[in-house]
Order: structure tokens, then sequence, then C-alpha cells
């Protein structure tokens, strides 16, 4: 990391601080827009706060010695590899025994790293294919935005350090938009992740300075509405002059136009939050923790300004081969992954665990360090899921999955246990279990055959 990169990581993150030191909710939450929640009873929390949902993705499973750990309910020990988020042992609940069958095989020969990362959220079989019939399911992420994405201005925010791939082969025949990609809008449609936390910003807030960014914001509705306007206008005189097939078309047109309207009203309606100005980078950091964890700052700005209630965080894809020659391991993960009981590659696929152990312990300190109005961390008042779609990488295990619940959903979710669930077990009983704190009833998602246990 060359000094700029560092110097300029430093000065956005002490704008940033002083940009969500103040007291959030009271300047930037629309109070009728959260009673207007409340009354629906979807993501708030039992306190009235907003209910917070984030899905953070590690890829290539984890040295599954250094993982396991020893008890169960509040009396177990953590591993080596829990040891950066030990201070926030009360504060999560890990699981034991949590599955993807949808992830393995299933007689389509290779391509777990694929299927791993594919199946993770959405607990479907990807089908198999490298061209553009591509078909997959809804993600549990988008379950949620669909049924509370109008509480804030956007339904969901998806994040990610590797760059956009929606076509090309990556994994023994499997379309890259399977490997690239956690959220599923459709069966057929990626959410693209955005990797540049500048651009992420001025996506939630604009671009410019504090005062560029109102006048920008305000412009632009203007702009479109005046646009629109004439659209419409326009399409009313026009649709008296056509024959019906053409007609058909118009409303089509129209339909079209009519989510752009709605669009726009939304905007209008919760305006723009008044975050202070930030030195943001120029680009992605040159330094991949720098780039997680601005990221990370991202998504608990999101949080805190209520600007969406749902996020996901691919960190990198399952199968990367990045190499952290500044830990020491100069080798590539995919590489090392498949260790074969080797003890050097062993102890270096932990040095790795331990990097995004850190990693996922700075996201906790973020979220616990910001209090909503009901006197609650942004941390107590999440569910955070925190795994990989493997277990262990060498045989590409997509049973017992490394998977932590932090947070809890503003008193919903029992913390500070470790449950061991007995046998194999889908992990999309979680998501179920998970939609139940939002105040979603789904009955089935994925292969799921029924709840766990949260409190």
């Amino acid at each position: 990391m060359n000094n700029s990169t560092s110097f300029n990581r430093r000065n956005f993150l002490r704008g940033l601080g002083a940009g969500i030191s103040l007291p959030v909710f009271e300047t930037f939450l629309d109070g009728k827009v959260l009673a207007e929640a409340a009354k629906t009873g979807l993501a708030v929390t039992p306190s009235g706060m907003p209910l917070r949902t984030a899905f953070l993705y590690k890829p290539n499973g984890v040295n599954v010695s250094k993982w396991d750990v020893t008890g169960t309910g509040a009396d177990y020990q953590l591993n080596e590899t829990h040891r950066p988020y030990e201070k926030f042992k009360d504060q999560f609940h890990l699981f034991s025994k949590f599955a993807h069958d949808n992830g393995t095989s299933g007689g389509d020969g290779g391509g777990d790293h694929a299927r791993a990362n594919a199946s993770f959220m959405t607990g479907i079989r990807p089908r198999k294919t490298a061209g553009a019939d591509i078909k997959l399911g809804v993600s549990a992420d988008q379950v949620i935005a669909r049924a509370i994405g109008e509480q804030t201005r956007f339904r969901s925010l998806e994040l990610s350090c590797d760059g956009v791939r929606k076509s090309g082969v990556c994994d023994s025949g499997y379309s890259c938009a399977y490997q690239f990609n956690l959220s599923w809008r459709s069966d057929q449609t990626p959410m693209t992740p955005e990797s540049n936390p500048r651009l992420v910003f001025e996506r939630l807030f604009g671009a410019g300075s504090k005062e560029e960014r109102k006048r920008s914001f305000h412009t632009r509705n203007k702009s479109d509405r005046s646009i629109l306007d004439f659209v419409l206008e326009d399409a009313k005189q026009l649709n008296n002059k056509l024959g019906r097939n053409d007609q058909v078309k118009l409303d089509e047109y129209m339909t079209g136009i009519r989510e752009i309207e709605h669009r726009i009203a939304k905007a209008e309606k919760f305006g723009l939050p008044d975050v202070e100005q930030i030195d943001l980078p120029s680009g992605v950091p040159g330094s991949f923790e720098d780039h997680i964890r601005l990221m990370f700052d991202m998504m608990v700005l999101a949080f805190e300004t209520d600007s969406t209630r749902v996020a996901t965080f691919l960190l990198s894809h399952d199968g990367s081969n990045r190499s952290f020659k500044s830990i020491g391991v100069p080798d590539g993960h995919h590489t090392i992954s498949h260790h074969r009981g080797d003890e050097v590659s062993l102890e270096k696929l932990a040095k790795i665990d331990l990097f995004y152990s850190q990693q996922f312990a700075y996201f906790l300190e973020q979220l616990s360090s910001r209090k909503d109005p009901d006197g609650k961390s942004l941390l107590h008042n999440s569910q955070v899921i925190w795994g990989s779609g493997l277990a262990d990488p060498d045989r590409h295990r997509h049973e017992n999955l490394p998977i932590i619940l932090a947070g809890n959903a503003g008193g919903q979710i029992k913390s500070g246990i470790h449950t061991d669930l007995g046998s194999k077990t889908p992990l999309c009983n979680l998501f179920l279990s998970m939609f139940d704190r939002i105040g979603l009833k789904e009955e089935r998602f994925g292969d799921s055959t029924g709840r766990v246990s949260l409190v």
C-alpha cells in the first residue's frame, strides 16, 4: 500500500467519522415513514427502530480445525479463527451443521465454487450453463427487499470487492454470473454489485460537496419531473391516433414510465440525507484490507442513515486465487485451499481465515459503536449473516458450513451461544427464521424444511 493510498483512506475515514457522529435518526430519519413502517410490522424492532439485515460472504471455506468450536449453548469455547471478534461473543450466535445440498454436484460434475456462491443465498441449484440461459432463483435479501423496499430510499444495497462479471465461463462450465453475484432479483437476473466505494457513496448521497449534492438532487428531480410530464402529455395525445396493437405497445411503454414516476416520487418523499462532506478516495484502494473496510463503512453509513435496510457484501468470489503477501501468504487462496492435509498449506489457509475474521470484527465494531435513539447499537438492531458456501475447501464440502448470525434483531435473537443442529440442516431454514424477525411469514424458501430456533 503506497503512502498516497494510506493518506486518502485516513482522510476518508476521518471525514466519515465526522459525517456520522451526528444524532443520525433525529436528523435523517423521516418519523412519518418510520411510523408507517411500525404499523405494518415489517423491518422494525420491538422498540420501533429500523431492523437491518446483511449477508456477508467470505470465499473458499475455512481451515476446519481452526474454526470448529467445543461445547454448546453459552458454555462453548471459540477457536483460533474467531479470536478477532471474541469481544463480541455475547452478540452473535454460532451454528454448526448447516448445509447446502444444492451446492453439491448432483450429477453436474465439477463447479463446486460456482455452486457454493450461487446457492448460498438462494438454496437453489444453478443451471449448468455458460450461455445466456442462466437460471437460479430469488435470493434471501431480495425476498426482504420486495417486502420492505418502499420504506427506504433504496430497496437494497449490493457490494463486492471483485469486478462485475455477468457472462463467460468461470468454473467447469458454469457462467461467471453465478460466481460473481450473491444477490438475485429473479431466476435469471442477478443484482449487479458495486465494488468502487466512491461510486457507492455517490449512489447513496450524490457527488460533490454537501451543497452541490443538495443542488444536484433537487435539479435532477425537477428535470426528471418536467420530462415525465412532457412524455405523459404527449402519450395521451398519441394514444387516440394509434391502432389497437400499437396502443398495447404504448401501454407497455407507459408501465415503464410509471415506474420512473414512482422512483421520482420516492426520491422526493425521502429527500437526501444531510451527510457531512467526506473526502472520498479517487477509486478502489490499492490495499485489499482498505477496500473491504471502506465498503463496510459504506454499508454502515447506508444503515445508519436508513438509506436501506438490507445489504449483501461479496468480499471475494468463491474460487478466488488472490494472494495475501501482506500477511505472509504469497500463494493463491484457491491453490492452498486444496491443502490435501499438508500442514504448511493448512497454516497458510488459517492465516487467510484470520485476515477475513479481522475484517468481520471491524464491521461488528462499527455497528456496535453507533447508537439508535432507543439507546441500543446498530448491531443490536440488526441481523447479520457471516459465512461461506464451503466448509472444508479441499474436498469441496457443502455441509457443516461456517455460519455466524450476529446482532439481536432488536432483542428477537438470542446471542452468546453455539447451536449444534445435530444433523445436516438446510441453511434456508435460518433464512426463514430471519424473515420471521422482519415480519414476513414465508412458508418455504429455497430447499427449506422448517425453521431453526433463534430464541
